[in-house]
This record gives structure tokens, sequence and C-alpha cells, in this order.
């Protein structure tokens, strides 16, 4: 593959958050360039976005159907290769449905859809067309959740037996949100979905759960819980999940978790050792083991994984955080679509990202964890 992969952006605009973020971690490598987008649903506020981005006012767009469609009609070697669809949870199905329909690559941010059904429909759509889709939950790009991935998967801890994983955040612990774009409208059902705390963050710790241990979760009986007055989605939730294999399973995320900033944090126990590993400090990873020392593992160190040393950019003892993870899936997806597009096989490295399967997954959390609320019944079947 010799030149960059083509990017369009659907959302991004100003006030955004992590449109920033997605366009700093695409091309963080040089392997992907934007070329186009519509980033906003107000056509003045998009034009603006894409001056400020310095592309072609004519491949700036009013509209995401004006978008997908406009760049479907270009020639082959001039329009984008995939969209990254950065918008609230409400308008991810749509454009993701229409440029898979239209010929385009997909990435999209979490969760995947605003229904379940959606999902679904999305999810079968990528396997009609063939294309790639990457979902991106970020944290499993960090080098130290992959070795934990590849530790579990060599059988270190031995079977499964108990998984605990976290997400406290404090940030929503009030109702003052007026003019907070990114508070507005993840407290909005008809924006956000069924789901506040768990359809934004808990999907996260979820993800990250079935990533690192590979096992699915079967059940769950869970709560969710709204504290503040007159918010109409839950701003706090824990659950008791039940996984293949037996391994049981604790899960609780927060945003009213006053003074915590990004506390997401997973332990995993098994018949010979444990494992710990937080977001806040991301190049360690603990090992524990039942007759020696605790282990420390850090990235870019000669013993880790391949997957894990794939997946580290710079040498030990230089921190490596947010950005550099999230943009491992952007690399991984563009060194996957860059093979498909010289007519090559992708490696099992560069394939290494979330897609459509895990998008699904999330759905089903969402939707299981949220039907305990409705009903007396103690566990649910995903």
């Amino acid at each position: 593959m010799y030149r960059k992969i083509r990017m369009g952006m659907i959302g991004g605009g100003p006030g955004s958050f992590i449109g920033g973020v997605h366009r700093m971690a695409a091309t963080l490598d040089g392997k992907i360039e934007l070329v186009c987008g519509c980033f906003s649903s107000s056509p003045e506020k998009s034009k603006e976005t894409g001056k400020a981005l310095l592309l072609p006012p004519d491949r700036v767009y009013a509209s995401w159907q004006e978008m997908i469609e406009k760049e479907a009609a270009l020639p082959e070697d001039v329009r984008m290769d995939f969209v990254s669809i950065v918008t609230p949870n409400h308008v991810h199905f749509a454009p993701a449905m229409m440029a898979l329909e239209k010929g385009f690559h997909v990435s999209l941010d979490k969760p995947m859809t605003f229904t379940l059904d959606e999902a679904r429909q999305l999810a079968a759509k990528v396997k009609e067309t063939g294309k790639l889709f990457l979902l991106t939950h970020t944290y499993t790009g960090y080098p130290m959740v992959k070795e934990a991935r590849a530790r579990v998967a060599r059988g270190e801890l031995g079977k499964i037996r108990r998984i605990y994983v976290e997400y406290p955040q404090g940030w929503l612990y009030n109702d003052r949100i007026a003019g907070n774009k990114q508070a507005e409208w993840r407290v909005d059902p008809q924006r956000a979905g069924k789901a506040g705390c768990m359809g934004d963050i808990g999907t996260h710790a979820f993800n990250l759960a079935e990533y690192i241990t590979g096992l699915k979760a079967t059940e769950i009986c869970g709560e969710l819980k709204t504290f503040v007055p007159g918010r109409l989605l839950d701003d706090d939730g824990a659950a008791l999940i039940r996984y293949e294999g037996g391994a049981r399973g604790v899960l609780m995320a927060s945003v009213i978790a006053i003074g915590c900033e990004n506390s997401l944090r997973i332990r995993v126990f098994g018949e010979k050792g444990g494992l710990e590993w937080a977001q806040e400090e991301p190049n360690t990873l603990y090992m524990r083991w039942p007759d020696r020392p605790m282990e420390v593992i850090r990235t870019s160190t000669p013993y880790v994984s391949p997957i894990a040393a794939y997946n580290t950019r710079i040498p030990a003892g230089h921190p490596e955080g947010y950005l550099e993870a999230f943009a491992n899936l952007y690399r991984n997806f563009a060194t996957a679509l860059g093979a498909l597009i010289a007519g090559e096989e992708p490696t099992p490295e560069s394939l290494d990202f979330p897609s459509a399967e895990e998008g699904v997954r999330g759905m089903q959390f969402i939707e299981t964890i949220v039907s305990t609320g409705d009903t007396d019944k103690k566990w649910l079947k995903l």
C-alpha cells in the first residue's frame, strides 16, 4: 500500500470532545488522512470546522446524506475510503448503514447504535458487504490490556473464577450541566438511548471484561439508579454477571462518584493466579500468585507478548496513554484496510480491533441491564 487511507468524518464539530480525539488518533501514525466531512447538523458549523481543518470547501458537506452520496460519486482514487462516525448515539445507525450500502468501510464510536435491533441490522450489513467495521472501544488498544488477554489465553491464571470490573467517574454528580454539550446529550433519552451511565461507560467495562478473559457473559442480575433529581437516565449502576465456563463477575459504573476522574479498573482471578490493570496507570499490569511475590509487568519490556509489543510505540519508561491506545485501533484498522485495497490478506495483528460482534454484545448488555429494572426476575439472559 503506497498511499494514505482516506477518511471522512460525520460529527466532531464545534464543542465536540471525541471528534478531535478521533482525528488525532487516526492521523497519529501517518497512515490516514482526513479528506472530507460533515461535522455538524448545522451547515454553517460544518463549514466552520472544515475551514479550521484546512479542508477544501467542496469536500465539506451540509448533511451526512449529501456527503455519502457525493463521495460515492467521486472517482475511486479521490473519494474517501472509510467514514468515521462520531455523533451522539441516535445518529449512529443511519449514516453507518448508508455508508456500507454505498461501498464504504466504517469506523463508529460506541455504543454501536440506539437499539439492539439496529445493531443486529448493522452487523448483518457488515457481513453482507464484507466491509471493515471498527467500533472504538478505546481501552482494548492499550498494550497492557493486550498483555493481560495474552496471559489469560496462555492459561497462566488457569480457569477463570472471578472478574471484577469498575468504571467510576464523578463529572455528572449534580444537575448543573446546561451549556455542557457532552453532558446534555448523555442524559437525554432521545439522543443517548435507554441507558445513560451504563450505555456510555458501562459498555466499556463490559467489553473490557469479555476482551481480556475471552469469556462471554450469559446472564445478568443488575440494578440501575438515578440519583440526581429530574435526570431521566441512570447515573449509577451495578450488575452481577454469569459467564460461560462458570466464572462470575461484578460490574460497577457511575458518573456520580465524586472525585473519580476516569477510574476504569479490572481484576481477574483464576485457579492459578490473578491480574489487575487500571486505566489511570495504563503502562502497568500486576500479576498475583499464591506462592511467589507479585509481578509488575511494564510496557515495552523484552518479556511482554508479541501482541503487546506490536501495540507498544515507545521505549519503556516513556508514558503511553489514551491517545496512543486510540491510535492503535485506527492503526490496525488502516493496516487491514490497506491490505484489502492492495488485494492482500490482512494479518491477525492488524485485525485486532473491536468490530460489529462486539457492538451487538454491547447493545445486548444495555438492553438486558435496563430490563432488569422492569422485572422482578432475578437473572436475565443476554
